[in-house]
């Protein structure tokens, strides 16, 4: 655990240890962290922390939050977690449980994880129907439209929430898709109470799915696990009678995550 291998403040961390360690401590944090306050976790000085964020953020390890001065996960580090999430052993006990839940509903699952610009499938078991939607791993899709970008955006800090959607096109996908703001909120605060997200064709025309989160020992969300189909099979509340079979999955998929 990262508390674990955190030193004291008045101790002194090796040379060769010191980015490790401030990245570590990045990733702990879950949001964007200043030089200031990883002075005071790392108890190094600052011109050190400096010297360390600049060539963190230089080689794409991290990248600066929107005010400028706090800063978070790059594109190296994330894709850093997403290649330990998918090493061989952790992902054949992770394509069993999907594989399982494939079965027992019928229908596609699917493993995402957040990215700069929207939720990144980092695994996907196929159903056996002829008629399936095809979203290969690697596929990127939308924070706003999806059920799994909904389920983590109703993780988010209120204030980053704010930050994000200040920042993002709410694009139509189709006749469904929340492009106001404010209906948006309401939808993450019915997500965020209820425990799973849905997309009722929001994203896709003759596409549902159901969504729950995947969190770490402290809560933060990892990555969501969810199920999709064509409305001629399943709508919406067709794929809420598994939802059951779909958060058991998730607490299995949260067990391997925390071995």
């Amino acid at each position: 655990m990262a508390k674990d291998l955190m030193p004291d403040k008045d101790s002194q961390i090796p040379t060769n240890l010191r980015l490790l360690i401030l990245l570590e401590e990045v990733a702990r944090a879950g949001a964007p962290v200043t030089p200031t306050s990883l002075c005071d976790a790392l108890g190094l000085p600052k011109p050190t922390v400096h010297r360390l964020l600049h060539t963190a953020e230089t080689e794409g390890f991290l990248q600066r939050d929107v005010d400028g001065r706090s800063y978070g996960p790059g594109r190296r580090m994330r894709r850093l977690s997403i290649n330990t999430l998918s090493s061989q052993r952790v992902r054949t006990e992770r394509l069993r449980i999907m594989k399982d839940l494939a079965e027992t509903v019928g229908e596609t699952c699917n493993l995402a994880a957040p990215g700069r610009d929207g939720m990144v499938y980092i695994d996907r078991v196929e159903t056996h129907w002829p008629l399936r939607i095809q979203l290969p791993v690697g596929t990127q899709v939308p924070f706003h439209s999806t059920a799994s970008g909904k389920m983590y955006l109703c993780s988010l800090r209120p204030d980053k929430l704010d930050r994000l959607l200040s920042t993002v096109t709410l694009e139509r996908r189709t006749a469904h898709t929340l492009t106001n703001a404010q209906s948006l909120r309401d939808e993450l605060l019915k997500t965020q109470q209820q425990g799973y997200s849905v997309d009722d064709e929001e994203f896709m025309d003759g596409m549902a799915a159901v969504a729950v989160p995947i969190c770490d020992d402290r809560g933060r969300l990892l990555t969501t696990l969810s199920i999709h189909a064509p409305v001629q099979r399943h709508d919406v509340n067709g794929l809420l009678t598994h939802l059951s079979a779909l958060q058991q999955a998730a607490a299995r998929l949260e067990e391997l995550a925390l071995e």
